[in-house]
């Protein structure tokens, strides 16, 4: 296969659909997405038998445990996915809302209106159902989008790529809407992020290295987070019951999400009293705790921590651990080596809870709440696309206004600028 010449016919068949779904009724979206979950409803002995194939392969070239369960296509995850299209179509539709209207001095009335952003290219590893929930994200939101899955899913991905031109088809909108890329070949990542004429943005879902490498490589905007290091800190003026349960949880509620707390900071005011109080949670629940002196000081068994602890996303049951001489020290902690994902303060402060929100760089900064409430869902998007740590145009988990932009829209009445 010529690998660049496939790509741009992608490129190019991605490009015309997109004007076709951009002009797309609500309706009309929603149609295709109810129409993808039937067609998955009706080919689960296909999806099941494509998904074998690439669990077999996957045993045969030495996947291990963990990424085997995440390729797998249980009866559970296709039920799921067909009920997160059924929401995904439930959703408001941001596309064409008009907003921030006003009356200029010359008489014409200039406001925003939200627009799709057009071709979005999705990278991603291992997890069939991406494939579905991109695709459902995207088309809700009016775009065209082409999806390159793991080598790992190819099979399983090409019969979900089936039952999505069904549903396409079935509402009258193109099948090259949502196309996904039917070869292995490493080369087509590479042609997808250097193809600004007919992709407008990329969003890579995957290990750090994959997210590095595009963020290197592409020559379109890249939505993205390369890491999750999210702090909680625990102040002097925290009620102690709170920061343990926030604490504990912000850890032990999953270990491999971006969003779980990989460094815990507490007040030297409190030290002596909350760090015996953690440590029996944290112990309990096997996680191992790396210290700084001050922490050894008060928990002897204690693993010491390195300067690399303070950067490291463990994804594993693993918590660095630092005592800090008050808000400030914990805040330029935070923002030395925080992946500027999400952090959280403990504190019944005001005060210091205001300087914590205005101060932290980061993505979501949160009061009295878990890390773990960093997601689209949480957060009331229905859904998300992804977190990004980026400052221009998203920032934090993305849902569907997230795959949109704006506009300025203009109504005279034979207005002319004098």
């Amino acid at each position: 296969m010529d690998v660049a010449a496939y790509m741009a016919e992608l490129g190019q068949q991605a490009r015309a659909a997109a004007r076709e779904v951009a002009r797309s009724t609500t309706a009309v979206r929603n149609q295709a997405l109810l129409a993808t979950a039937r067609a998955l409803s009706a080919a689960r002995t296909e999806l099941v038998r494509a998904n074998h194939k690439d669990l077999e392969n996957g045993r045969a070239n030495g996947l291990d445990d963990a990424m085997l369960d995440r390729l797998e296509l249980t009866e559970a995850r296709i039920d799921t996915m067909i009920e997160g299209l059924k929401q995904v179509a439930g959703l408001p539709d941001p596309v064409g809302e008009i907003t921030d209207m006003t009356y200029r001095p010359s008489g014409i009335q200039v406001g925003k209106m939200r627009v799709p952003l057009g071709v979005i290219g999705i990278i991603y590893e291992s997890r069939p159902n991406v494939t579905v929930e991109a695709a459902s994200l995207c088309l809700k939101s009016g775009n065209a989008t082409i999806l390159r899955g793991g080598s790992e899913a190819i099979h399983s991905n090409q019969a979900i790529a089936a039952c999505l031109a069904t549903g396409l088809a079935e509402a009258g909108l193109p099948e090259t809407s949502v196309q996904v890329v039917a070869t292995t070949d490493r080369a087509a990542v590479g042609e997808l992020i250097t193809m600004p004429q007919y992709v407008d943005v990329i969003v890579p879902r995957g290990g750090k290295g994959l997210i590095e490498r595009i963020s290197r490589d592409a020559r379109v905007p890249v939505i993205k987070h390369l890491d999750g290091v999210c702090h909680v800190y625990i102040d002097s003026h925290a009620d102690p019951e709170k920061a343990l349960k926030v604490a504990v949880n912000a850890k032990t509620h999953r270990y491999g999400t971006c969003n779980t707390m990989e460094t815990l900071l507490v007040d030297e005011e409190i030290a002596d009293d909350m760090l015996p109080l953690l440590a029996r949670e944290f112990v309990a629940k096997g996680v191992e705790l790396r210290g700084c002196e001050r922490t050894r000081a008060v928990l002897p068994d204690v693993i010491a921590a390195t300067e690399e602890d303070w950067h490291a996303e463990y994804l594993a049951p693993i918590l660095a651990v630092r005592v800090v001489a008050g808000l400030d020290a914990a805040m330029d902690h935070i923002n030395r080596y925080s992946s500027q994902h999400t952090e959280s303060i403990i504190t019944e402060n005001y005060t210091r809870a205001r300087r914590f929100l205005t101060e932290v760089d980061s993505s979501s900064v949160m009061v009295n709440a878990s890390t773990r409430f960093a997601d689209g869902f949480e957060y009331g998007l229905g859904a998300e696309i992804g977190i990004s740590t980026d400052k221009l145009h998203a920032r934090g988990p993305v849902g569907l206004e997230g795959l949109t932009s704006q506009k300025y829209v203009v109504f005279g009445d034979g207005h002319i600028r004098a």
